[in-house]
């Protein structure tokens, strides 16, 4: 739930209307404005303590039960022990309140220990050590002392205590490197500026003579700020380049001075900060439904023994004993007694309710989870990592998998880049090799070797790549190699350090930039220095980059590189056809493409240049746009110089995975923003296409040949009528979102997604190329809201992944090189793609097999331990009195029964892992929620009707009108419920003992051990004089029930016949029509 418009609403309600501005002043360092200027006006910012923990120690048992409490199953045992407490019951109210207090602390202690956790790292964080500037020197103090306009100094290494603008920096550029990898998960460098009018301030006690204002908005989420810093009377804009944002790290800058703008919970990050929604399995879905089926069985027996109390005590002869008759009184309120009956019948019956099934399901699936993380399969060397989970609650899930959608560049190919070559006017250039014969001589055009050299300068200039220089080892430079610097690159794009490693090895050496002078090695040995006037950033929008560079003769020069589809359009002159040619074919093999183009501006140009970017960066509104569009003027009429390729290859057995994958019966969809061309050959690397798939083609290019409605019925009629055949699909963005439009049926053309989830339905892989990311999230979501409603998992491992993984029931997020966003957002994350099979095919299969089973059981042993209660009232008047001891109501599903149910849950397999790991096909098994459906949500509890039924009556036949004890003693109620309910625990402990198939010394410990529990309890419970008791109906009841052969011969003889009817249909089942797994298991 979002709460940002309620804490608007009450900060401003709070601090007044009078008070409540759109944008806040931050005084420098709180020394008030020099005299003549703006009055001052004190305002009051929250402290920089972060809290992220849900509960205080005054307000967690109040909060915690009232939280505990909204669960439906929690607050009808709730009323359930009240009614007990209120009206005369046959049942004590320790029977229910005993198990619901076991419940309730359970989970309390669990939900207490995590934020515990999180209070721990609060003051992990809130104590940090910062240092202040105050009065010309440096303070150290405690994070959250830090108050708003406080002048922060961070050193390398450190990580920003709040929200800061930059003031200056130990680099003579007035810049620094940051990295946000605890943000937005990305490991580069990333280049911030200080302000130009404080950029000369080297020490505290110039920083400390500031006087100057910052003007920001309020505290949103968006980084995108209009900001404007006064000093001295004048205006300068700031932007995200000032912005230095809390969580980020300094690096390669010794230090900085910066000036606290958003603190504590007011801070960027902390307003970002989005709890993921709340996911529910299928599981958790059919359990709810059973639960309701239930819930009106109870209340439909509650109904049938209340009419029939009042049936039977119609007659005159059967209305009261003479010693307790009613009065005509007594007898005239019949209402109020039959609702009281009623309640008093509801308490005999709710232990069909299984309140520790979901302590019971929670205890599991924590427990559970942790397989997962002690894989050792699933640990990769080269991280140092292995799986996470980030939330048990979807274990069983995994098992249920029908769709994938999967990301390619990092998720299916390593996202390592390799320089393969380049392309300028059509020549090819591989590094170290000759390619068409030649490389460039002095016999060709000048024309060409101008080009040759602007395209190489191009790619030396155009990036926003920085140098890590070698550290110096006792005393020698490490950065020097024979004569030549050996520095490495950091960037944000891998494909830019590709790339300007490919000109490295082609003779273009990128130096350095230092004092906005970016420095170049050519392949002369001669250092090049070009002024750096402008960088017109990449975005998703524009799809390219651009720099405008002065260099040493003068010349003012626009070097661009983007996707062909961004580029090609703003080309006047170049060989377009075959730089085209090339990267198409280029694009066919697998590799990653981008164009270069160049544009020489005259000095009146550059003028209009900068006035239209200096005019954006000013706007007070809709800076962006301005922007965009000041970028759209400049980037025009380009000279094409060439294309680039780099592999990104294919991850380890990527391609066995994706083979398993179907043949498990899922589908797998690749969403990329990557070319088609570049996309599709990466589909058939992995075995997503085959060779004799038949591709289909959904594209702008196809569409701008026929309409959208022709193509897509096309299509529809093509998959229907050769339905035996292999078919792919292959869509772009574009295409996408003109299928996904709201307003195509009243158009009159009909509804484009039912025809298109109808030819996806039958294509057995769908590739979507030139997504954005908020397309992926969508088709997600189409696919999820379809008719068949499937189960779906999404993957990736960049931040444009984040909105499809949030938005799949599943969402799994791999540790890759684009950074750490998507594992954090992810409910699971995995080293590599590989690590997917065995997580679905593996854990998957095992979890969902445990807890459907778990469900199924508590639900089969709770109706043989209710049912007979049910039958009993038939043979006591319906007086309501209880067949058990209410110790033995008590401890059924708290201790008798739940420790084996757990353990199975836990630890059982069906088959080895290795058969599954061998036979994918085994998971199909599984799919669509089959072992939780309704028949088989029948014959469980048919059988335990069956298992009651015996029970009940074979005790009641077999010592009808019969002597036990060799005094000639009868055997009482009490005796008779005992010999019931002892036929009744070991009948379900043998039972799940039967549906073992994988025992260890555990199981064998468990379940015998829990047979022997109960006979020892028995033993005490009835052999001891119990103070406390005020009834002591139990006393030696077990032990005479033990002392009679016939009673032990009617105990394994009922056993016998209540476990005969499962073991014939799983002998029949198996030997008649067997499935998948029963076969397997035969194998093994």
């Amino acid at each position: 739930m979002d709460f940002t418009l309620l804490r608007n609403i009450i900060s401003r309600y709070c601090v007044g209307e009078e008070n409540w501005v759109d944008s806040r002043t931050v005084y420098i360092g709180h020394k008030e404005p020099p005299p003549g200027a703006e009055a001052y006006i004190p305002q009051r910012y929250p402290d920089n303590r972060i809290v992220s923990s849900k509960y205080t120690f005054w307000n967690f048992i109040p909060k915690n039960l009232f939280e505990q409490f909204r669960r439906i199953a929690n607050f009808y045992f709730l009323v359930i022990f009240l009614v007990q407490l209120i009206i005369d019951t046959p049942t004590s109210p320790v029977t229910s309140g005993l198990p619901l207090f076991f419940v309730i602390t359970v989970t309390a202690i669990k939900q207490g220990y995590e934020d515990w956790l999180r209070h721990k790292a609060d003051c992990s964080i809130n104590e940090c050590p910062v240092d202040v500037v105050q009065q010309g020197k440096v303070v150290r103090t405690q994070s959250h002392k830090l108050r708003v306009g406080d002048i922060v100094v961070v050193r390398e290494d450190e990580t920003f205590p709040c929200d800061l603008i930059l003031l200056s920096s130990s680099r003579h550029d007035g810049t620094c490197y940051v990295t946000t990898a605890s943000l937005d998960g990305e490991s580069s460098h990333k280049t911030y500026y200080a302000v130009p009018d404080t950029m000369a301030f080297r020490t505290e006690q110039e920083v400390d003579s500031l006087h100057a204002t910052i003007e920001c908005e309020q505290p949103q989420p968006s980084v995108l700020i209009c900001e404007f810093l006064h000093v001295f009377y004048s205006c300068r804009p700031l932007g995200a380049e000032n912005l230095l944002l809390r969580g980020a790290t300094l690096k390669n800058t010794q230090h900085i001075y910066a000036v606290a703008v958003y603190t504590g919970m007011e801070t960027k990050m902390a307003l970002n900060y989005q709890s993921k929604s709340q996911k529910r399995s299928a599981v958790e879905k059919s359990m709810n439904a059973f639960l309701i089926v239930y819930l009106c069985i109870l209340i439909s027996k509650a109904v049938i023994n209340t009419v029939l109390k009042y049936a039977w005590q119609w007659s005159p002869d059967r209305d009261e004993p003479w010693y307790n008759h009613r009065t005509e009184n007594e007898r005239q309120r019949h209402v109020i007694r039959a609702f009281t009956d009623f309640l008093a019948f509801m308490v005999l019956f709710n232990y069909i309710i299984p309140v520790s099934m979901y302590v019971t399901v929670e205890m599991q699936k924590f427990l559970g989870s942790y397989f997962i993380t002690w894989d050792e399969e699933m640990f990769d060397e080269e991280l140092g990592e292995g799986a996470q989970v980030n939330t048990s609650d979807l274990n069983e899930e995994l098992g249920q998998v029908e769709y994938v959608f999967t990301d390619k560049t990092g998720t299916l190919t390593e996202n390592n880049m390799e320089f393969i070559e380049c392309c300028v006017d059509g020549n090819v250039y591989i590094p170290h090799a000759i390619c068409n014969g030649q490389i460039l001589s002095a016999h060709l055009l000048c024309f060409s070797q101008e080009h040759e050299d602007l395209f190489f300068r191009a790619l030396c200039l155009c990036h926003t790549v920085q140098v890590k220089e070698e550290e110096t080892v006792d005393g020698i430079k490490r950065g020097i190699h024979q004569g030549r610097p050996t520095s490495f690159y950091i960037s944000s794009s891998p494909d830019e350090v590709a790339l300007v490693e490919g000109m490295k090895r082609l003779g273009y050496t990128y130096l350095r930039l230092r004092d906005n002078y970016m420095e170049i090695l050519n392949k002369d040995d001669e250092i090049e220095r070009f002024e750096l006037l402008h960088v017109l950033n990449f975005d998703s929008v524009r799809r390219r980059m651009s720099v405008i560079v002065k260099s040493s003769s003068g010349d003012y020069l626009l070097f661009c590189k983007g996707a062909d589809s961004s580029i090609f359009p703003r080309v006047v002159s170049g060989k377009v056809e075959q730089v085209k040619a090339r990267v198409e074919q280029n694009a066919v093999e697998g590799l990653r493409t981008l164009c270069v183009a160049y544009r020489r501006l005259s000095e009146s140009e550059y003028a209009e240049a900068c006035h239209h970017l200096t005019e954006a960066k000013l706007a007070l509104q809709d800076r962006e746009q301005r922007l965009a569009q000041a970028y759209d003027i400049i980037e025009r009429d380009f000279v094409l110089l060439g294309a680039t390729a780099v592999e990104d290859r294919l991850q380890e057995k990527a391609a066995d995975t994706i083979e398993s994958l179907h043949k498990a019966g899922m589908k797998v969809w690749v969403l990329t923003g990557d070319k088609m061309e570049t996309a599709a050959a990466t589909c058939y690397a992995s075995k997503l296409f085959r060779r004799s798939t038949q591709i289909l083609e959904l594209t702008k290019k196809r569409t701008e040949e026929q309409s959208l409605h022709d193509v897509l019925f096309e299509l529809n009629r093509t998959v229907l009528r050769q339905h035996c055949l292999d078919f792919g699909l292959i869509i772009d963005g574009a295409t996408l979102s003109a299928v996904l439009k709201p307003n195509q049926e009243s158009a009159g053309h009909g509804n484009y997604r039912e025809i298109f989830l109808e030819i996806c339905r039958n294509c057995s892989a769908v590739l979507c190329c030139r997504m954005a990311p908020l397309q992926k999230a969508q088709i997600v979501k189409l696919i999820k809201a379809s008719k068949e409603h499937p189960i779906t998992l999404a993957i990736g491992d960049g931040a444009n992944d984040v909105s499809m993984i949030l938005e799949a029931h599943v969402g799994i997020g791999i540790m890759g090189k684009e950074g750490r966003q998507a594992a954090r957002n992810s409910d699971y994350a995995i080293p590599k793609f590989k690590h997917l099979k065995k997580m679905l095919l593996v854990h998957g299969h095992y979890y969902y097999i445990r807890i459907a089973e778990l469900v199924q059981y508590f639900f089969y042993k709770n109706v043989c331990f209710i049912f007979p209660q049910f039958l009993y009232q038939f043979f006591c008047g319906f007086s309501q009195q209880p067949l058990y001891d209410t110790a033995y109501l008590t401890l059924y599903n708290i201790s008798f029964t739940s420790l084996p149910i757990l353990l199975y849950s836990l630890v059982e397999q069906h088959v080895t892992m290795e058969t599954l790991k061998r036979e994918p096909s085994l998971y199909r098994d599984i799919a669509k929620n089959s072992l939780l459906r309704w028949p088989v949500f029948l014959y469980w509890t048919c059988l335990g009707v069956f298992d009651a039924v015996i029970f009940f009556f074979g005790a009641y036949f077999l010592f009808d009108n019969t002597t036990f004890t060799s005094n000639g003693q009868m055997f009482g109620n009490w005796t008779f419920g005992t010999l019931v309910f002892t036929v009744l625990v070991f009948t379900v402990t043998l039972k799940l003992a039967l549906d073992t198939h994988h025992w260890t010394w555990i199981n064998h410990f468990v379940i015998w051990g829990s047979l022997l529990f109960y006979v020892i309890f028995s033993l005490l419970w009835g052999g001891i004089i119990w103070p406390f008791l005020n009834y002591q109906r139990m006393y030696y009841v077990f032990m005479q029930m033990l002392s009679s052969g016939p009673a032990w011969l009617s105990i394994i003889l009922l056993i016998t016949v209540s476990l005969l009817p499962d073991v014939i249909k799983k002998v029949l089942c198996r030997a008649m029509c067997p499935t998948a797994t029963e076969r397997a298991q035969v194998g093994c």
